[in-house]
């Protein structure tokens, strides 16, 4: 049932009555009475008796016959939720799109409308009923209850806000039949299902680059759950390559799942799929489409009208038929991490399901993670690479700007923001006609400034935040609270004048058009994200994520502010370092064709290092080894607790932590909380995720009016 308190996570024996026997089937959408109020959920099963020895209260209502909690998606919610020390309602919401009773109607009468693709970067939205649909053929309104009181499934006096008192269950006789319980409502949406068209004829040239690529394919063909971490090659077109690997897997008679970060690259697998696959075969999910279409096309995969579904990381609950093969690109992406409770990651979740499901796995993208690398040194995954020969046919030239030579040639590269070799590198590219791409990790004008004579950092005289410039000809704003600070002054030696601490992109793109004129210079970020640009002479500025693709590839890829990304106070700042510089630097030309890539920092570093020989595994393998001295993630599994001070302290005291659990902390959290950490092995996870479920029911039992969050695995951990 929908009532996300951890004590009541657990399934709920109804009565299901002789008119409603034909629709209350499993994975039907339900209303049933809980604590006197009318709550939404889902039939998990049918039986014929119950093992509850007091009264059953009957099903009030079955909302739709359309069964769209598919049983393999239920076993993964569970799983999931257990994994995160979560509730399954929770996760159900993520799973589930809310219901759209018109387009219901029209998809079961066949009236759907030709399917349409369109593109957003943001992921699809879950776990919000859409105003005037959900359920909207039978008005009703999904409610929760309050003071439970005498349920024979329940501890009196459970509190759900919003109810009233009741009795419980009512009496009913005992040879109706059983329905188990539970709730949620949720995310993506479906499109409808086309005419099939030809599927392109096997082409396994583009995997024959990688040793043993070819075999991968077979073992997709053959329906065998073969699991690989594959490292693409620079230039790259790896929605080719997944679009061929899903083909392979329907070949075989087995369903596809895809997920990707945003919806640039969901775009491109799109029109991959529709190119190798043939029309009718594959939906994809996207938030850009709307509710109504959105859940069209849930219907279409959870009807099994499709064998492949494409999407950001809400695709990764597809109800797809006989998964075969699970893929996910670019697992480093903090795109992948659900914001939502009870927080997961779709790398997990694929490889929970696939673990689930028997089926094969493909962990994909340019750079590799620590948990992708753990993947293979565990066994429970094999290598995708190419043989070195390939590998520098391929990439283009990388060359640091802080090394030895080069400082002996430019003294001031070491601290100079374009040094020459960056400069001569982006001057011959243009005169070859070619395009250049500068990533800059900080959008905006001047985002940091400081004062021109004695650096103090410049800060807003109301609230203490920081001042930044929106361009060249406007006045110091502040970044927290919006004023302006035009007479500003600093506290420390009353100087007036400032400079800038970071620069941004906007800046970025006009330095460089004063050091090139007569040269288009075009930004990428936030505000405008470029798709593609052709093959002429120009300058691209982009922040890390948002590059385009360039015809032909780039001649030059220039890394600028590299300390930026490299002295964050991250767990992960090295890898998301490599991961966007390898992003950027695989979108070049190869070096036999003038692609070079000049990276502003030491050559010493161990990321420079990984970047200039194209070893995303050495360095991933580095990664981890030092993580697993230290005892961080994914060598260890860690969950954090934030909240006030004394609800930690609670929750941590009825914790039934494992053996060998560490406590870590206290430190300070926003708003004038703290957060706790808790670390145990790999093989305590489970343990110590059923201790803070547990202790957190304790909490929900005793109605504790202080919230805390609870995350396993966070994506930050400082």
């Amino acid at each position: 049932m929908d009532v996300p308190l951890p004590h009541l996570d657990r399934p709920f024996d109804y009565l299901v009555a002789t008119s409603d026997d034909e629709a209350a089937q499993p994975g039907v959408r339900v209303k049933v009475r809980f604590a006197g109020q009318l709550v939404a959920g889902f039939l998990l099963e049918r039986a014929e008796s119950s093992p509850h020895e007091g009264k059953l209260a009957y099903v009030d209502k079955v909302v739709s016959a359309e069964r769209v909690l598919d049983p393999e998606v239920a076993r993964l919610a569970r799983a999931v939720a257990d994994r995160y020390a979560g509730n399954l309602c929770d996760v159900l919401r993520l799973a589930v799109p809310p219901r759209h009773a018109r387009v219901e109607t029209q998809a079961a009468k066949g009236a759907e409308p030709p399917p349409e693709v369109t593109a957003d970067r943001d992921n699809v939205a879950g776990g919000d009923d859409v105003a005037g649909h959900d359920d909207a053929a039978d008005g009703d309104e999904v409610v929760g209850g309050d003071d439970v009181a005498g349920h024979d499934d329940a501890a009196g006096g459970d509190d759900i806000p919003g109810g009233r008192e009741t009795a419980g269950h009512d009496g009913a006789s005992d040879n109706d039949a059983r329905a188990i319980l539970t709730g949620g409502q949720g995310v993506p949406g479906s499109n409808p299902s086309a005419t099939p068209g030809e599927m392109r004829p096997p082409d396994p040239t583009g995997w024959n680059s990688y040793a043993a690529g070819p075999a991968f394919l077979r073992a997709l063909e053959d329906g065998r759950p073969a699991r690989a971490v594959w490292a693409a090659l620079p230039g790259e077109d790896w929605p080719t390559r997944i679009a061929e690997a899903a083909a392979a897997t329907v070949r075989a008679g087995r369903g596809v799942i895809i997920v990707v970060a945003d919806a640039r690259d969901l775009e491109r697998v799109d029109r991959a799929l529709g190119t190798v696959l043939g029309e009718g075969r594959h939906v994809a999910l996207n938030a850009a489409l709307g509710p109504a279409e959105r859940y069209r096309r849930f219907l279409a995969a959870s009807r099994h009208r499709v064998s492949v579904v494409v999407g950001t990381r809400a695709a990764m609950w597809a109800p797809v038929e006989k998964l075969g093969l699970v893929v996910i690109w670019d697992d480093g992406d903090d795109l992948h991490a659900e914001p939502r409770a009870p927080y997961p990651h779709a790398r997990e979740v694929l490889l929970t399901r696939a673990s689930l499901a028997d089926c094969a796995a493909l962990v994909a993208g340019h750079a590799r993670t620590g948990e992708a690398q753990l993947l293979l040194e565990t066994g429970w995954a094999k290598e995708i690479t190419a043989t070195r020969e390939v590998l520098r046919a391929r990439a283009p030239a990388v060359a640091p700007t802080g090394d030895d030579p080069q400082l002996a040639r430019d003294p001031g590269a070491a601290t100079a923001r374009l040094p020459s070799l960056a400069w001569e590198t982006a001057r011959k590219a243009l005169q070859a006609g070619t395009p250049v791409l500068v990533q800059v990790p900080r959008r905006g004008y001047l985002p940091s400034v400081a004062c021109a004579d004695c650096r103090t950092p410049a800060r807003c005289p109301h609230c203490s935040g920081p001042l930044a410039l929106a361009g060249a000809r406007d006045v110091p704003a502040c970044r927290w609270c919006g004023r302006v600070s035009a007479a500003y002054e600093c506290p420390a030696c009353g100087g007036r004048r400032l400079r800038a601490s970071v620069t941004g992109a906007r800046r970025t793109a006009e330095e460089l058009g004063r050091a090139f004129p007569g040269v288009t210079v075009r930004t990428s970020g936030r505000d405008e994200i470029l798709g593609t640009v052709p093959e002429a002479p120009a300058v691209v500025v982009a922040t890390p994520g948002a590059e385009p693709h360039a015809e032909g590839g780039y001649g030059a890829v220039l890394l600028l502010d590299t300390w930026a990304l490299l002295t964050r106070s991250d767990l992960r700042a090295a890898e998301e370092t490599m991961r966007r510089w390898l992003n950027a630097s695989a979108l070049a030309r190869p070096a036999g064709q003038g692609g070079r890539v000049v990276v502003v920092a030491d050559g010493s570093l161990a990321t420079v290092q990984a970047l200039i020989r194209w070893e995303p595994g050495w360095f991933a393998a580095r990664e981890l080894a030092e993580r697993r001295e230290l005892g961080f993630p994914p060598a260890a599994r860690m969950a954090s607790l934030t909240g006030k001070p004394e609800a930690v302290a609670e929750l941590l005291a009825a914790a039934r932590l494992p053996a060998g659990a560490e406590v870590l902390g206290p430190v300070p959290a926003d708003d004038d909380q703290e957060r706790m950490l808790v670390r145990t092995s790999r093989s305590q996870a489970a343990a110590m995720a059923h201790a803070l479920h547990e202790a957190a029911a304790v909490r929900s039992a005793k109605k504790a009016t202080l919230a805390v969050r609870m995350e396993v695995d966070p994506a930050t951990i400082f």
